[in-house]
């Protein structure tokens, strides 16, 4: 893991902070630790990491507000850290723009992971690609329908001629959808094909991510992204292309 990678550690436990720390360094990753939600939104600004661990209950500005702010401006991986396990806490989370949802107490190895995850799937979205036809054009890398376009080499997402940036949850979520036209999948599927047979977490999280999306993807002419009541999701193509 290259020494340029940074991680920005808000916590107000300095015991957990430093433990975490302690686990990142021998990884090789650059750190800083703050403690209050106000220091961690200047840290942010200042240190610029590359990906943010991130308490919800903070002096000052919990994490809930700090993650909200970010999200303003960045799409920097956010993976947020709580000893409350309630579901409406990681779902509120997750709709706030955070990555993953790590309930304390964790495991410290299992948290490099996951932050080593997040950091594998946070690519940049290169220029737009050339003009692409309204036929279907699909590969092992790439598909393209009429005003969108996605490529999983490089994460990118052309929607209706504009690159769209897409954190890559969000996108992997709707490449695995579109490059399956009309096929039907359940949360636990989409849970293991896209956060990983590991994963621990809730299947709400597919639905918070399939919201979001659809909030900056909006149903083409000829496919749409589709609910299968009671049981999941397609990318439906509505014409044969």
């Amino acid at each position: 893991m290259s020494n340029e990678q940074k991680i920005l550690i808000v916590d107000d436990d300095s015991h957990i902070a430093e433990l975490v720390d302690l686990y990142l360094t021998k990884e090789f990753f650059k750190t800083k630790i703050v403690y209050d939600g106000i220091d961690a939104v200047k840290a942010f600004e200042e240190f610029k990491p590359d990906l943010i661990l991130l308490d919800l209950m903070l002096p000052g500005m919990d994490g809930y507000e700090v993650c909200k702010r970010i999200r303003q401006t960045s799409q920097v991986p956010i993976i947020m850290l709580s000893a409350k396990g309630e579901t409406f806490d990681k779902v509120l989370g997750l709709e706030l723009g955070a990555d993953d949802y790590v309930q304390k107490p964790f495991d410290n190895k299992e948290l490099v992971a996951r932050v080593k995850a997040a950091l594998r799937r946070s690519k940049p979205v290169p220029a737009a690609p050339q003009e692409q036809g309204s036929s279907v054009v699909k590969d092992e890398k790439a598909v393209s329908y009429k005003d969108l376009y996605l490529s999983l080499t490089n994460y990118t997402c052309i929607y209706r001629g504009e690159s769209i940036a897409l954190p890559p949850k969000e996108f992997e979520l709707l490449f695995t959808l579109a490059s399956h036209p009309n096929q039907v999948f359940n949360r636990e599927q989409l849970l293991d094909k896209v956060w990983g047979y590991d994963y621990i977490g809730d299947t709400r999280t597919v639905d918070v991510h399939i919201k979001r999306v659809r909030e900056k993807i909006h149903d083409g002419e000829e496919w749409s992204i589709g609910t299968v009541w009671g049981v999941g999701y397609k990318f439906e193509v509505n014409k044969r292309l």
